[in-house]
Order: C-alpha cells, then structure tokens, then sequence
C-alpha cells in the first residue's frame, strides 16, 4: 500500500476540523511547507510549523491539530510496498528516521533541502496519479531517494570507529527490548545479552539518545500502557499483568511515577 496527499486536500475535506488520536498500521510521513499548529506522537506534542518533516512508524498514536490551512505533504506506505518492489524491511530499520515509540522529533530541512525533498514529492504525486507502466517500481525508487535525503540530513558527519561500535550496541539493545520489555524490566538483563557490563551500556544509551537505558526501557512501557489505556477496554490490572507487572499496585506506582497521572486519571484524561 502507498499513498500521498496534499495537507491543503485532507485539510478541506475535513473542513479544518482535528483528527481524533489514532494509529495506523503503516508509515506515515508528514512534510510540511507552511502549517500553523501541533502534531502529538505518542502523547508527546510537537509545535506544527513550516518546512518540517516528521515520521510516524506503524502502531504510534498521532493526531494533526491545524490553526489555519497547511501546505505540504501526507505520505504512507506499508512495509508489504517496499517488500514487494525490493526494498528490503532492513533498509527501514537503518535509517534514523522512524522510532516505535517515545520521542520522535521533527526535521527542519534547508531551503535547499526543501526544493529537493519538494521536488520528489511532486513526482510521487505525478506517478501515484498516472496510469504509467511500472508505476509501482517508480514510485518506491523516488520514496527510497526521499527517504536516504530526509537520512542524510539528520545523519551525524563524524563517523568514527566508536560511533560505529555505539550506534551496533544502541541498535540491538533497541531490539532487544522490544522483544522482551513485556517481561524484563531491569538493565541487567540487557547488557547480560549484549555481553557488557549495565554501566557500559548506561553510558553508550545516554551518549546516543540523551536518556539511560534504563529511562529507556520505562518509556517502552509507559507507551505501551498509554496505547493499551486508549484503544483497548482492559483493566488497569490487566494491564499491569500484561506488562509483567505481578501487582496491580507495582503497575499504578511505576505508571504514575512515569507520566505523572495514575492509569485512571490517564484514561479519563484522554477520554474527555
């Protein structure tokens, strides 16, 4: 699946009223040339401007709230699409652009930066509209430039040996907390697996993301509470349970101590 739209479309088609939070089970790109309003990711809120780019992977929460009309571009696509036109699920998981979870702030490209990213979305429109042959194989190779232009512009110039070695271990820590956040809470298990001492993994996570492992491992929790609180009708106990918390009492005091509300508060909260 892929798609693209003008903001300014979605915008008059809804007459200039908000989405309600929602989530998608594709990736979304949002691209804005000028835009007045906010845009929340994972109940994290994000001024909306002019000449950003923000990336929504499947499964996060996302709501547009626009003040005034937005200029700029909605992009989706699945990860079937890029299966299907040999671009492997990997080259997704190389770029720094999309994260499952926490915070997942916006680019603010160049002017020059802007004509270019501009100029590929326009193609994609022209190629998504036609009725060309291999239009799917054109479309994918014009996202695949978008998308190494939007990496190179967040990508860091120094690329030493031990950048090199940080960005491996921050990589599978991420994927090893995403397997296994539901039953292993504590750093130790983590670093057991990466075979390095808690402290040396602590300090290779802060360096890279500004937050300890630690901090880390509790915002993939905190999410996934926040997600199961809004779309599904568990209990907060199960809940708890569901995030290998074997007290409800545990689960209420870390999701408080976390996000400042208690999961009831959270739910009602959302819900008014």
């Amino acid at each position: 699946m892929f798609g693209i739209s003008r903001m300014e479309d979605i915008y008059e088609k809804r007459g200039g009223a908000a989405d309600e939070p929602h989530r998608h089970d594709f990736f979304t790109v949002l691209f804005t040339k000028s835009a007045k309003g906010k845009h929340i990711i994972d109940f994290c809120e994000y001024v909306l401007a002019e000449k950003q780019v923000f990336f929504v992977s499947p499964g996060q929460v996302h709501q547009v709230i626009e003040e005034e009309k937005s200029e700029g571009y909605s992009i989706v696509f699945s990860a079937d699409f890029l299966a299907s036109n040999n671009i492997p699920v990997s080259f997704i998981n190389d770029l720094n652009l999309f994260r499952d979870y926490g915070e997942t702030p916006q680019l603010e490209p160049s002017a020059e930066q802007m004509q270019q990213l501009t100029r590929y979305c326009e193609e994609l429109l022209g190629f998504y509209n036609s009725e060309m042959a291999f239009q799917q194989r054109a479309i994918a190779s014009v996202l695949e430039l978008f998308l190494i232009t939007c990496n190179n512009i967040c990508a860091i110039p120094e690329n030493t040996q031990q950048a090199e070695a940080g960005n491996t271990t921050l990589k599978e820590f991420k994927r090893l907390v995403d397997a296994h956040f539901q039953v292993e809470h504590g750093t130790a298990f983590y670093a057991n697996e990466l075979h390095i001492t808690p402290d040396h993994l602590n300090r290779t996570v802060k360096s890279l993301i500004g937050k300890t492992a630690k901090e880390y491992i509790q915002s993939r929790i905190t999410i996934a509470a926040k997600r199961m609180l809004i779309f599904t009708e568990l209990s907060n106990k199960e809940i708890g349970y569901e995030l290998g918390f074997s007290e409800p009492a545990n689960f209420s005091a870390f999701f408080k101590k976390c996000s400042g509300l208690s999961p009831s508060q959270f739910r009602d909260s959302q819900r008014n």
